[in-house]
């Protein structure tokens, strides 16, 4: 076969068209790029349930992959974010700490942590507090809330009545912080 036969436009010899592609109902991807996918196991699961064929084709390739070679699929290899699993609370103990922290010579920030324990978005929560106090308010930390202005005595009123969940006694208050 020369060069210009390879290259060459249109039906190939040995190939069946049109073309039939195995799609993965958990990850809607074709089959082959199953393993990419953060999920595998489940992706196994819904191939072994519907696809038998096709999941004794994944296992075979699979044999290889047990003990080191696990640690090395883990590890992202080339650019890009990749997909992050989102990382599971700890089941520590349920507290919402408030606390003021001085910015500059006469101003202050209080600061609220432990809302996430109670499975409450932060970014909604910093928003209401904004809205609430018309202030500013950020998410600062992956479990802290700033507001701008002291606001901490008003904060003991305010979390339990929108979110019922959070008893006052679940509200502790640190005093005055450094930041």
């Amino acid at each position: 076969m020369t060069e210009v036969d390879k290259l060459s436009p249109g039906p190939r010899d040995g190939v069946n068209y049109p073309l039939h592609i195995s799609y993965c109902g958990n990850c809607t991807m074709p089959i082959e790029y199953c393993e990419y996918y953060p999920e595998y196991e489940k992706c196994k699961t819904w191939l072994e349930k519907n696809l038998p064929s096709e999941f004794e084709k994944v296992k075979i390739g699979d044999d290889g992959a047990d003990g080191a070679g696990e640690e090395e699929k883990k590890r992202q290899k080339r650019g890009g974010k990749g997909m992050i699993k989102a990382k599971k609370k700890e089941d520590g103990p349920k507290q919402v700490c408030v606390s003021r922290a001085p910015r500059g010579k006469k101003k202050s920030v209080t600061v609220v942590t432990g809302l996430s324990t109670f499975d409450i978005d932060l970014k909604v929560a910093a928003k209401f507090f904004g809205q609430k106090f018309a202030c500013g308010s950020s998410v600062t930390g992956d479990d802290e809330i700033v507001i701008q202005g002291d606001v901490k005595d008003d904060l003991f009123d305010i979390i339990p009545e929108k979110w019922p969940e959070i008893d006052e006694d679940f509200i502790e208050d640190l005093g005055d912080q450094k930041r």
